[in-house]
């Protein structure tokens, strides 16, 4: 080999292991906590974990995000601002941290630095909530229990009620239908948001330091939902449903939605990126709102015309409200610990949905307990007919 080739070959050499070395120098800080929540007043700490020494002397800074914001500041009103930390050549492998809450909120709390020597600090961060009363997070934990168990058993009692009748006369196809499709829209939402990685990775590349508002509590129960509510329709087809129906008007409007669904979900695969795959899902989630709002009117209207509430489950009403109440409470108590009132009124739609269904609560049990309370004509039809059997057995014996 000439003199050039081995000039060559040692010019490689030398890059790799320039790249080698290069790569040796990078090191990644870490938070040792992602989130943690603390009460007003409180003295907490966290370390920054470096996965190796650093081979030369830096400034580590801290950022501050709060609220929405997309900026990082250098400056908050929830924790004493924490001065920068040195980081010695060859020593330091971690440093403590104290962290002192003096307002109530949510804060992300980050590190930058000048140094070179330094990958991926802008993914780095821990969140941290300080609440008025650590007993409210407590209570708010149990609120949070209750609720969901109400809402889990609260399809049980009309399942009951139809098959200890023998009959779904009473309860309305439309509300049937509109539920199951609430429930089935908001399951793909549900799925799609918690175990899809694609639609995952969307939401945190437009959320970089936000949470999935999805949890796995949120899957299991609408899953069960789902489940219980065919069940409910089986029993429609199996048990006496007298001349019930599903309407016109519900049919068209429920076609229509499905309709949306299907085409919009062909734009989402052959549109080019018109529509991504989590703007497909957030149009589930508007489906589920525009269902709620109305799957209660055909049933109360139904009993208003009937003049009585029987074959419709006052238990799923009883429970139902019980939910809803306790939602509604734990909404409330969450914004006075954490200070954040933006999240009950600043969304009105989710308040807004959750005192609607409750209203309804209330009128169902209105009817049930003081306007059609005594009028039972399918009763009265039954005893009626005892009566003229009676006679009838008496002659014969």
């Amino acid at each position: 080999m000439n003199r050039q080739g081995y000039i060559y070959i040692f010019s490689i050499l030398a890059s790799t292991v320039n790249g080698f070395n290069q790569n040796e120098t990078k090191v990644h800080i870490h938070f040792s906590k992602s989130d943690f929540k603390t009460v007003l007043g409180d003295v907490d700490s966290v370390q920054l974990i470096l996965s190796e020494t650093a081979k030369k002397n830096a400034t580590v800074v801290f950022t501050y995000q709060t609220g929405d914001e997309i900026q990082l500041v250098e400056t908050n009103n929830y924790i004493t601002p924490i001065p920068n930390i040195s980081i010695v050549a060859n020593q330091t492998k971690a440093v403590s941290i104290n962290i002192t809450s003096t307002g109530v909120g949510h804060l992300n709390l980050g590190i930058n630095s000048s140094s070179d020597q330094f990958i991926g600090l802008s993914q780095q961060f821990v969140r941290i909530t300080i609440v008025h009363s650590s007993a409210l997070v407590v209570i708010n934990s149990i609120i949070g229990w209750i609720y969901f168990v109400a809402w889990s058993i609260s399809f049980y009692p009309q399942v009951f009620e139809n098959w200890r009748r023998k009959s779904v006369v009473g309860l309305n196809f439309d509300f049937l239908l509109y539920n199951i499709t609430g429930f089935l829209v908001y399951g793909f939402f549900n799925v799609g948001m918690y175990w899809v990685d694609n639609v995952k990775d969307e939401y945190m590349s437009q959320h970089p330091r936000g949470i999935n508002p999805v949890q796995l509590n949120d899957v299991i129960f609408t899953l069960h939902a789902v489940f219980v509510t065919i069940i409910t329709i089986i029993q429609c087809f199996i048990y006496d449903r007298g001349s019930q129906k599903i309407s016109k008007f519900c049919l068209t409007l429920i076609s229509l939605a499905w309709l949306f669904i299907i085409v919009t979900l062909f734009v989402v695969i052959f549109g080019d990126n018109l529509i991504s795959w989590l703007q497909y899902l957030y149009y589930f989630s508007y489906i589920k709102l525009g269902v709620t709002i109305i799957k209660y009117i055909p049933q109360a209207w139904m009993n208003c015309q009937r003049q009585s509430t029987l074959g419709w489950s006052i238990g799923n009403v009883l429970l139902d409200f019980t939910g809803g109440s306790f939602s509604l409470l734990q909404m409330f108590l969450l914004a006075y610990n954490n200070e954040d009132w933006s999240s009950i009124f600043g969304d009105p739609t989710k308040f807004g949905l959750g005192a609607f269904s409750i209203l309804f609560d209330i009128l169902f049990m209105v009817q049930h307990y003081c306007l059609y309370r005594g009028k039972d004509p399918y009763e009265s039809l039954n005893n009626y007919e005892k009566e003229v059997e009676a006679p009838l057995l008496s002659a014969v014996h």
